[in-house]
């Protein structure tokens, strides 16, 4: 081969190099994932791990943009526009996504949930994340469930303590907006309120609220310690959250496209959940270091004889998936 030839073969060579990198970044799409909570929570740990298997999975082709922080709107308004086709991904509670499928609402029930490490077994129990898709399936339309995910063990915050069941009487705490919460919070002698997870610092600075309930880490990042410098830790119920992707997108992917986004959401099932409750420890250290304080020594007992009874209650009141979804719960050592 002359040494022209070599040069010409060169050029045609790099012009197709060139031109397949030009086509495969024409081809890269990008889908928005939106959740309430700044990225710093363990939902920025859910969405890094599905961006990044999503994108390693699909060459490049698939690529998701976070918007944290409520930036496009909070969850209830967001599942509506994912159930649109308007936004294609999203992370919701459970409590919320019981707005949707009351069902849902199983997996806000009160020490349900056993202790941390039975909440990550749970959650990361192929079964259980099973028998919530088809709870979804079978009752919304419009946006699927592809995973599921926890941001730890709910405590109560306020600018005093709770230490037994005695310390709720008469309070005013504001509840997620599910059948469980209107339940439990006046059973324990409390009153409910009712308001967008954004009203929440607010309504603790004036006085509307007395107390509210959240994980470790969702009340270090949004600062609520600032105006309920007491945290105690009750750990009554579990901070869950359901992955959705709207039906318009699923539809649209090919059967391999749909292989790839399941699986990366496999892998958020299997790791989000250890590492949510190692950032909410490092969390409750923070917080102490900076003068919160925290209230560990909580004598539940009161609470868990109050829970228990509902436990059957509530799911058969629910319906049969919920008593599904909480037997497979109950059952995991």
């Amino acid at each position: 081969m002359s040494r022209r030839t070599a040069m010409l073969v060169g050029a045609a060579i790099a012009a197709a190099v060139v031109s397949v990198a030009s086509a495969t970044a024409q081809e890269a799409k990008h889908y928005r994932f939106a959740y309430d909570q700044p990225k710093t929570t363990g939902y920025g740990i859910l969405g890094d791990i599905f961006a990044e298997k999503l994108k390693s999975l699909s060459k490049g082709t698939m690529l998701i943009d976070q918007y944290p922080g409520a930036q496009l709107g909070q969850e209830p308004q967001v599942l509506q526009l994912v159930k649109a086709g308007d936004v294609e991904f999203c992370i919701s509670s459970s409590a919320n996504a019981a707005t949707l499928s009351p069902q849902a609402g199983v997996m806000s029930m009160h020490f349900l949930f056993r202790s941390e490490a039975h909440l990550i077994k749970a959650i990361a129990d192929p079964e259980v994340s099973k028998a919530v898709k088809t709870m979804i399936a079978e009752t919304v339309q419009g946006a699927r469930v592809i995973a599921l995910a926890t941001l730890g063990l709910r405590s109560m915050y306020s600018k005093r303590d709770i230490k037994n069941i005695g310390d709720m009487k008469g309070l005013k705490v504001r509840v997620q907006a599910t059948p469980t919460e209107d339940t439990m919070f006046p059973a324990y002698g409390a009153q409910i309120v009712h308001m967008p997870f954004g009203s929440v610092y607010t309504s603790l600075q004036t006085g509307v609220v007395d107390v509210a309930e959240n994980g470790v880490n969702v009340y270090l990042a949004n600062k609520h310690y600032e105006v309920a410098p007491v945290l105690s830790m009750t750990e009554h119920e579990a901070n869950n959250s359901l992955v959705w992707v709207s039906d318009k997108l699923w539809n649209s992917l090919t059967s391999e496209q749909q292989g790839w986004v399941q699986a990366a959401a496999d892998e958020v099932n299997k790791t989000q959940p250890a590492k949510a409750i190692e950032l909410e420890h490092q969390s409750q250290d923070k917080l102490k270091s900076i003068g919160v304080k925290v209230v560990t020594d909580v004598d539940k007992s009161g609470f868990v004889a109050i829970a228990d009874p509902y436990l059957d209650k509530l799911a058969s009141e629910l319906g049969p998936h919920a008593v599904k979804v909480k037997n497979l719960i109950r059952a995991i050592q």
